[in-house]
């Protein structure tokens, strides 16, 4: 009797992923997005990573170097330059999906050159970040335009939060409203929970015993440095103050933030200041130790690290913009702080003293009431680890893909098909 051989699987659908960003080299929250979520879409799809600078030891991730151009050239185009050899390297893809302005041209190269879909995931807009000229000088200007063109061509876009796509309705008009989902940033409550080793506040000099009001964040205008240490100046003088920076954007922003930590540090004792990327033990037993965690930010599309907090158990300030409110619950999982802003894209705050008074009032109203903080910090915890995870956002980034090759007429294909 014949029978049938067995069908052979349908292949997987090769997604090329393009980020400057990828581990071990990671120095935002983009960074972290692209790396959590690539390990869950591996299970998905057939994944292959390109991102920017030394080689990866990693299976199916293709690292690209920076060339050096000729004379004081501008450093976006050696950006440029990698988007063309990734954008090269993607023959045989069936759909690319690029992050942030660094990798978007590439995107948009790869659609074009091969006719496949490209999604593109939007962090931030370079419109709402004019501080970046600071940064870039006339780069900024070239960051602003690859963005708009491969988000206004992108087949999908995805958006990390409903603030953010709102924003990117009301930046790029030309944008189809039906092109732009949601898909929220995640947290890896495996990797990020509680530790209540002491070992990294004793090594820095911190007092275990004593209140902590910590930050996390680049020294740039966007994540609102200037605007805390203002406000620190009023905090309860038995907290300390702990500020884990990143690499400044500018040497103006660099100057700007060591004169008012100073100026804070000769009317008040605990004012650390640790700069540089934690290792995770050390960023984790900051994060579990502290009183408050405080998210002064003046533009943040979703803010991955107040998820990272919220994992440890610590409650949250942080300020009433972009995507912070779906993350962080006013009077649930933290205290949210209102803030009038410039309508110029810098996001400055109408009325600084305003802003940086009721900032202290809402540390200062945790730091009086422990008990208080400790429930906001339970129930920021319960939520990371029941609406956050990593796995619910691959499942939502493939339901783009398939509707992207639904349109198109190449699917959904059964075995790209999720089950959630």
């Amino acid at each position: 009797m014949y029978v049938q051989p067995p069908a052979a699987p349908s292949p997987r659908l090769r997604v090329d992923l393009l980020t400057k960003e990828f581990p071990p080299y990671i120095y935002g929250g983009a960074g972290v997005h692209v790396a959590e979520l690539a390990k869950e879409l591996r299970a998905l799809v057939d994944l292959r990573v390109r991102c920017f600078g030394a080689p990866r030891d990693e299976r199916h991730v293709s690292a690209y170097a920076e060339r050096e151009l000729p004379g004081e050239q501008n450093p976006a185009l050696r950006t440029l330059g990698v988007n063309v050899e990734m954008a090269a390297a993607c023959a045989g893809a069936d759909l690319v999906h690029s992050h942030t302005w660094y990798a978007n041209a590439a995107g948009r190269l790869a659609q074009t050159l091969y006719g496949i879909p490209h999604v593109a995931t939007a962090h931030s807009l370079e419109p709402l970040r004019p501080w970046k000229a600071e940064q870039l000088g006339g780069g900024y200007a070239l960051s602003s335009l690859v963005e708009r063109s491969a988000l206004e061509s992108a087949d999908a876009l995805i958006a990390v939060s409903h603030g953010m796509r709102e924003d990117i309705l009301r930046v790029y008009p030309e944008v189809d409203p039906h092109r732009v989902h949601v898909v929220h940033n995640g947290i890896d409550t495996r990797a990020y929970r509680p530790d209540h080793g002491t070992a990294a506040l004793e090594r820095y000099g911190v007092d275990p015993d004593r209140p902590l009001v910590l930050f996390v964040g680049r020294v740039t205008r966007q994540k609102g440095l200037p605007q805390l240490l203002r406000a620190a100046f009023a905090f309860d003088p038995r907290a300390q103050l702990v500020l884990c920076c990143g690499q400044p954007d500018t040497p103006e922003i660099a100057a700007e933030t060591a004169a008012l930590v100073d100026e804070l540090r000769r009317v008040r004792d605990g004012v650390v200041r640790i700069d540089g990327m934690l290792d995770r033990t050390s960023l984790l037993q900051f994060l579990t130790h502290a009183s408050v965690f405080v998210c002064p930010s003046l533009y943040e599309p979703m803010g991955i690290v107040n998820l990272e907090a919220m994992a440890c158990g610590t409650a949250v300030v942080a300020t009433a913009t972009g995507g912070i409110p779906e993350v962080v619950a006013d009077g649930g999982t933290g205290l949210l702080v209102p803030v009038e802003q410039e309508q110029d894209g810098s996001g400055t705050p109408l009325d600084p003293r305003h802003f940086a008074a009721d900032l202290a009032a809402a540390v200062n109203r945790l730091l009086a009431d422990p008990d208080h903080a400790a429930r906001l910090g339970a129930a920021g915890l319960a939520r990371a680890r029941t609406e956050f995870g990593w796995d619910v956002a691959a499942q939502r980034t493939q339901a783009v893909y398939d509707s992207v090759l639904e349109r198109r007429g190449d699917g959904p294909r059964p075995d790209l098909l999720m089950s959630v």
